[in-house]
């Protein structure tokens, strides 16, 4: 990343802490590199897959380990309420609300569409990488529990539901 937090004096910290605040710093200050990655998310298909998180260290928080089997999917969501079609044909008293609040947040609406396109895998988390006026960016880590290195892993695969 561009923007690196430079430590102050006796302040001690992890590779990770610092790495975590320079993503922190980017995405408040809207760094030059931040707004190019979003013009081309905003491009791109709603679910795409991507070889490596953008945000490494939250990834690895949630339970991302760089590893055959692991995938990690960018998802975009509209922003925004649900905007729904209005009534025809005469009264309907339950129909006359225009917007709707989602019942899922975010992050769960793009673990959906993640597990509509990749139907083999198994959803382990997701997390926001970034927004702009009309979607919000999520990246979902998904775990194929087919392969020999996830099934084998038997904490994983307690957490993804199966004994």
């Amino acid at each position: 990343m561009g923007c690196w937090v430079k430590p102050e004096p006796g302040d001690f910290m992890g590779a990770y802490k610092y790495i975590k605040k320079s993503f922190q710093k980017s995405y408040k200050e809207r760094s030059e590199e931040q707004v190019e990655r979003l013009k081309k998310w905003r491009k791109a298909r709603t679910v795409e897959r991507t070889e490596k998180p953008a945000n490494i260290v939250r990834a690895r928080e949630l339970g991302y380990k760089a590893k055959k089997g692991f995938v990690v999917a960018r998802v975009k969501i509209r922003r925004g309420k649900r905007v729904r079609k209005g009534a025809k044909g005469g009264r309907k008293p339950g129909r006359n609300r225009k917007t709707d609040n989602y019942a899922l947040s975010g992050a769960k609406r793009a673990i959906e569409k993640a597990k509509k396109k990749f139907k083999n895998l198994k959803a382990i988390n997701a997390y926001w990488i970034g927004e702009d006026g009309m979607y919000k960016y999520y990246e979902v880590i998904m775990a194929d529990p087919g392969r020999p290195e996830i099934y084998r892993d038997k904490k994983l695969m307690k957490s993804l539901g199966i004994s």
